[in-house]
């Protein structure tokens, strides 16, 4: 493993001024900010509502259209916007529509009273809202990743962390001084707080709206490739075809889960697992029957399928061509497993808080505010140690931390309300966290190959957030089956497999040899 060579610290620190590292800046706020309103600031929003501490959690699967992006990523990389794309280029249009979606979104959950039988208008409000922010995801990594070389991603990276984490202070902290300013309670609940608060949540997306609009599109060359207006409707409709088979299957097997999870929950004496069993069946059952419909279509003629090659097939095949099968398997083992220990931690640890008796005001204070700043000291410091000592050496130390932090929660567990052990907790753990993801957004930039950046991309991060986010979706049934002492020594034991993946990937993976065929041209201002 030849690591990249060590760069003098004012030449690291230096280009944080670089107004590509600016923009992702304002780009990676704007990426942040509808994350928390899914999580945590939601799961407190319905638990003032009187929504069940199980129900909470299996929210979080909202945000499952980030693990399942790479279905429509081909879209975004290949669909023109009719006008917009003529106008602001092929990034900027995707984005301005997605920032526009989530603007919606937003709104829509507002106006939505979830103790008044609103539940399921929330859950669709808020699937919306996972959906289009997952589409700007998929647009701001193609764009950070096309504006800059190799060599400054770790560094774009921690800034795009950076503004994320802000982005998350002002949905986690914010929304919660907010809520609580206007007056709601957990034993006062008042809608129109929650609401007043997401309307201003809303209004902040204007900051991604206007850095959309200032800053000019990624130079780089693109496919030759042209296809008719025709073509691309299709290929549209066939993704369409492709997300109602999904649904339609979740609806028409509803009866039968139902039935499965009582007899699993007799038989296992534990709801919780017989839960994530069914619940992985039925997704990977509603994923097969998309995948069989969208090949079947795909023979039937009626989608060109030299787009369908050109938009799933290529993109694949280039990454197992550059870098083997044995390679290839591996290195995906290391995006799906990389992030477990935290997702699967954090999907509770806002309902973990307000158990152990903390108000929202020392939340927002503690995990909102003071915890996020921790997050993006991590950021920046695993950006420069990153640019200087190498990814894979980062990689390794960022799933130690992150793992071990884990176990801090446990002696918070133990010690009860402490203010003091709060604060020590959520800096250690939000440390680690920024340095491992700064780290592991610098890795997975080196994977892609510039010709696929958003489909590859997409993949790899679906990829790394699908089984902590489906685990994650059970985590309240997990707690209250073994309590949060066991909860948080599982979600420890869980990130040690990533330890050996990163040891052996590491011994066959180069980073200049991925990032020397990326061929990635710099933004010209």
């Amino acid at each position: 493993m030849t690591e990249t060579a060590k760069k003098p610290w004012m030449e690291s620190l230096k280009v944080f001024l670089d107004k590509r590292s600016i923009t992702m800046l304002f780009l990676g706020f704007s990426a942040g900010l509808p994350i928390l309103l899914i999580f945590s600031s939601l799961s407190l929003w319905l638990r003032e509502a009187g929504v069940a501490r199980s129900a909470v959690t299996y929210f979080s699967w909202a945000a499952l259209g980030y693990s399942f992006k790479f279905i429509w990523a081909p879209l975004v990389d290949k669909l023109p916007l009719p006008i917009l794309t003529k106008l602001l280029g092929r990034r900027r249009s995707w984005l301005l529509v997605s920032q526009i979606a989530i603007m919606i979104s937003i709104c829509w959950m507002a106006v939505t009273d979830p103790a008044s039988s609103g539940l399921t208008q929330m859950a669709m409000a808020a699937v919306l809202l996972g959906f289009s922010s997952a589409t700007q995801d998929v647009v701001i990594d193609a764009f950070r990743i096309e504006s800059a070389e190799s060599d400054l991603q770790a560094i774009l990276a921690a800034t795009y962390i950076a503004g994320y984490r802000l982005g998350m202070i002002v949905a986690g902290a914010g929304s919660l001084y907010i809520a609580a300013y206007f007056g709601t309670t957990m034993e006062n609940y008042n809608h129109s707080a929650w609401m007043y608060t997401y309307f201003i949540m809303a209004a902040f997306m204007l900051l991604g709206v206007a850095t959309t609009l200032l800053r000019p599109e990624p130079k780089v060359p693109l496919s030759d490739t042209h296809h008719s207006t025709k073509d691309y409707a299709t290929f549209f409709f066939l993704f369409l075809i492709i997300v109602a088979c999904f649904v339609s299957t979740f609806v028409f097997t509803d009866e039968i889960v139902k039935a499965a999870k009582a007899s699993l929950t007799e038989l296992f004496n534990n709801k919780a697992l017989a839960g994530f069993i069914v619940g992985s069946i039925r997704m990977l059952v509603a994923l097969g029957v998309g995948i069989a419909v969208a090949l079947g279509i795909g023979k039937s003629g009626v989608v060109n399928t030299a787009m369908i090659e050109e938009g799933y097939i290529h993109p694949v095949k280039n990454f197992f061509d550059r870098y083997g099968k044995s390679l290839a398997w591996s290195l995906l083992c290391l995006v799906g497993l990389y992030r477990i220990s935290d997702i699967v931690l954090g999907v509770i640890s806002n309902v973990f808080y307000q158990d152990m008796g903390f108000t929202k005001i020392e939340i927002a204070n503690a995990v909102k505010t003071f915890g996020v700043f921790m997050s993006i000291l991590g950021g920046f410091l695993g950006g420069i140690l990153t640019t200087r000592f190498g990814v894979i050496k980062m990689l390794w130390w960022g799933a130690i931390l992150a793992a071990g932090t884990n176990l801090l929660f446990m002696l918070l567990a133990v010690t009860g309300k402490s203010n003091f052990m709060l604060y020590s907790v959520i800096a250690a753990d939000n440390l680690a966290a920024g340095l491992a993801s700064a780290a592991f957004v610098a890795f997975l930039s080196s994977l892609t190959d510039v010709s696929f950046t958003a489909v590859q991309y997409a993949i790899f991060t679906s990829l790394m957030t699908l089984l902590p986010k489906v685990l994650g979706g059970y985590s309240g049934g997990i707690v209250d089956s073994i309590g949060y002492q066991g909860f948080f020594i599982f979600t420890t034991l869980i990130g040690i497999p990533v330890l050996y993946i990163v040891h052996v990937c590491g011994k066959k993976f180069d980073l200049r040899d991925g990032a020397s065929e990326n061929a990635i041209y710099s933004e010209e201002d």
